[in-house]
């Protein structure tokens, strides 16, 4: 089990945005799934935090750029005109999804 959430939680970080980015910008989908892979910078909150990875610590709601306030300002970011600003945005929203899909496989209803 640990490797399949090993597996699904990297893959959906790594590839997936890909994937979407193929679905939403076909014509620019590498710029726009690298722009979306670039969201996943919002880890950077986790050297905030002591110890840096906990396994069985739920990202969502412990660290400030996985909270609430965080999410609506990557939801704002949809709205902005500018296609990289959302596609960040978008990958921030989609990285928050992976996380709190991980912390469901963990349990943490």
């Amino acid at each position: 089990m640990a490797m399949l959430q090993f597996a699904l939680h990297y893959g959906a970080h790594w590839l997936a945005p890909f994937l979407i980015a193929r679905l939403l910008w076909a014509e620019n989908w590498l710029r726009a799934g690298l722009v979306m892979l670039a969201a996943n910078l919002i880890d950077l909150d986790h050297l905030l935090a002591d110890p840096i990875f906990d396994p069985n610590r739920c990202s969502i709601g412990f660290h400030p750029l996985h909270g609430w306030i965080a999410a609506l300002v990557y939801l704002a970011m949809l709205l902005v005109p500018r296609w990289w600003v959302r596609a960040f945005g978008l990958g921030a929203l989609w990285h928050l999804a992976v996380d709190w899909g991980d912390c469901m496989m963990q349990g943490w209803n």
